[in-house]
């Protein structure tokens, strides 16, 4: 059996398919993207597709992904590594299904038979009621666990309303929701050293799950220096994208949830490697997952055999990204119970069938970009 074709599907809001053909006919599904830099990783697949996959055995994963990992002089970054993530997460797609085995059960068998979700805090404006009325539906829809961001565009040094305006929100939310329910705060590094410093203090009372990305990865010498000011969890991740970009804050020790991102950061294969590293610092798994349905399915298959998973963040169920779904043709598998928990996927591969007509039918529709917002200066401002 060997790599036949490769095809790549770029659809509505930002998600971008691949799907690798074997000779027998089985088909892979992976779900490789940079959120508003879909063409550039495209460009990256088709040279690794064409350099690496085409005429091979699918089968000896780790040295596919050595090669495409190594296999360049200039290694890491977001369009590379995201690349290789979802031609890593197609090629335990296909192996899974050879086997007729969830990935987990060949990555070492289930640690746990579900998998918490969280779901991200809707609101219809930016009003602190606003909010309360969307995280109380999102309980009342059986999630016990939310996530919100902070709202900005937030100065280098803010004004005293600035801090004030993000506590009377999350008052408003943790209010609405009561104190049984865990809220991530998402600083979506979009914050300074010593904002995030005043910031993560100020919003202490509203007893978060964690602090997420309180400043940028290029920032993280700083952590050290926020968590000083806080008992509240520590978690990022987002956009490292590779275990050596994880070492420095794992062996920093401030640092309690990592979230890498299974199509940013290597795909399964290096994610599952990270999981490990973390568990070995007493560090909780988080994966990252704002994308479709394929990335979420690869997520799940890391958190059922990751001893130290905590929580899954997925779109799948808010409202405005439901549509996900109509991408794939088994949508029950990623359905939730009321208490917030999807079971474990048991189809063989990713579990996820994946509705290709749909597929085509959208294909070239991506046209998502990154928002840009600018400061009362004019200056550019973080998202």
């Amino acid at each position: 059996m060997e790599i036949v074709d490769y095809e790549v599907f770029e659809v509505s809001p930002r998600f971008q398919f691949l799907k690798l053909e074997t000779s027998d006919g089985r088909v892979g599904w992976g779900e490789p993207v940079v959120e508003g830099r879909a063409h550039t990783v495209r460009a990256a697949i088709e040279e690794l597709a064409e350099g690496v996959l085409l005429g091979a055995d699918p089968f000896p994963i780790e040295r596919h992904w050595q090669r495409m990992y190594r296999g360049g002089f200039y290694r890491g970054g977001p369009v590379l590594m995201s690349a290789i993530a979802g031609i890593d997460q197609a090629l335990w797609d296909l192996k899974g299904k050879h086997f007729g085995a969830p990935v987990y059960e060949l990555l070492g068998g289930k640690a746990r038979d579900r998998v918490r979700l969280y779901s991200h805090v809707p609101a219809e404006d930016e009003s602190p009621s606003a909010y309360a009325q969307g995280a109380a539906s999102m309980v009342e829809n059986g999630f016990t666990a939310l996530k919100t961001s902070l709202n900005g565009p937030i100065r280098r040094v803010d004004a005293p309303d600035a801090i004030e305006r993000e506590r009377n929100r999350l008052i408003a939310i943790r209010d609405a929701v009561g104190p049984d329910i865990d809220l991530g705060i998402d600083f979506h590094g979009k914050v300074s050293k010593p904002m995030a410093k005043r910031l993560v203090v100020a919003l202490e009372d509203v007893d978060p799950m964690f602090y997420e990305e309180p400043v940028l990865a290029e920032h993280d010498d700083a952590l050290a220096t926020v968590a000083r000011h806080t008992s509240v969890p520590i978690a990022t991740g987002e956009r490292m994208f590779s275990r050596w970009d994880f070492k420095g804050v794992l062996e920093s020790g401030t640092v309690d949830i990592v979230q890498p991102d299974l199509s940013h950061a290597g795909g399964i294969t290096e994610v599952h490697k990270i999981a490990a590293m973390a568990e070995a610092y007493d560090v909780a798994l988080a994966p990252h997952c704002p994308l479709g349905p394929v990335s979420l399915a690869a997520c799940l298959q890391i958190d059922a055999c990751s001893p130290n998973a905590l929580v899954q963040e997925q779109v799948v169920h808010r409202a405005v990204d439901a549509h996900v779904l109509s991408y794939v043709e088994n949508p029950e598998v990623l359905e939730y119970d009321f208490g917030g928990y999807v079971d474990l996927p048991d189809g063989p591969g990713l579990g996820v069938e994946i509705d290709e007509e749909a597929l085509r039918a959208a294909d070239g529709e991506y046209e998502w970009s990154v928002p840009s917002h600018r400061h009362d200066d004019g200056s550019v401002a973080e998202w």
